[in-house]
């Protein structure tokens, strides 16, 4: 197998290709060994273990079964599924304009029951008027260089955001303090949306909680990441948007997730947080 363009995805083929070769060692067998245990050449052990070879999900899982390892089977077919996808890059996927990209989350959105999402930096697009997503996608649009169809792409998330009033799914939010303020947005524009906000938490299936400026902390502010259902966390960065599958990483960000959200504030106090904000605009 040639080395992949990308220097990220070739990068994670080769740690899977180093986690496979630490199980073996740790098991104290051979390559060979380990050949013979899976039933197939030792060269074909030796292209794995140097990624020159992408393992299916049957190697896998009998690479792991000789190695009496089968507790990390799982996670390691996440990874090697993930390797050639995990890091896509925002050129890439809004070569096409907003619009496609807002479409392309659809079925995911319609398909989970529960969504955990932690902002450090925007409005929740879950949660955004079409007066600050015009100003938010207007903005990502002109700094990106992608075509001009910020209208089409709101539209098409003020449709994916329909999802919020189905009632049989649930939406936890934590949101930093600090997203309340920035102005990405005319003044009417942010009153509206914090408003909207505020309306928001009226929601039997959607829950708000914002971590103070002044909380004592657990854990650190850190980027924004979606956690869909048990199976699936959506981790952006500013040139690349990473999804992770790995039992192992989605675990991880849910535990992040718990931590954030006691440092959070709910109820009226979240709603005093809110209003503050609003008199700030003024």
């Amino acid at each position: 197998m040639s080395q992949h363009p990308s220097s990220r995805i070739q990068k994670a083929r080769e740690e899977l290709a180093g986690r496979l070769r630490e199980i073996r060692r740790d098991a104290g067998i051979s390559g060979r060994e380990l050949a013979v245990r899976c039933g197939w050449s030792e060269s074909k052990s030796s292209r794995i273990e140097n990624a020159r070879t992408p393992p299916s999900d049957a190697d896998i899982t009998a690479w792991c079964r000789a190695c009496a390892a089968d507790d990390q089977t799982a996670d390691l077919i996440a990874a090697n599924r993930q390797s050639a996808d995990a890091h896509v890059q925002w050129r890439r996927l809004q070569r096409s304009g907003l619009r496609q990209l807002q479409e392309s989350t659809g079925d995911l959105y319609r398909q989970t029951k529960l969504f955990r999402t932690y902002v450090s930096d925007v409005i929740p697009g879950f949660l955004q008027t079409p007066g600050y997503a015009t100003a938010l996608l207007s903005s990502i649009a002109g700094f990106r260089g992608t075509p001009d169809d910020v209208s089409d792409a709101v539209a098409a998330r003020m449709r994916r955001n329909e999802v919020l009033s189905n009632g049989a799914r649930r939406f936890s939010f934590v949101l930093e303090e600090s997203v309340l303020r920035y102005r990405l947005c005319s003044a009417e524009t942010m009153a509206a949306q914090l408003g909207h906000l505020l309306g928001v938490m009226d929601h039997q299936n959607v829950a708000v909680g914002l971590i103070p400026l002044s909380a004592q902390r657990t854990v650190w502010p850190m980027p924004t990441f979606t956690i869909f259902d048990d199976t699936r966390v959506h981790a952006d960065t500013l040139d690349a948007a990473a999804t992770l599958t790995q039992p192992g990483q989605v675990e991880l960000y849910a535990r992040a997730f718990d931590r954030l959200s006691q440092a959070a504030v709910r109820g009226a106090a979240a709603r005093s947080l809110i209003t503050d904000a609003l008199a700030s605009l003024d």
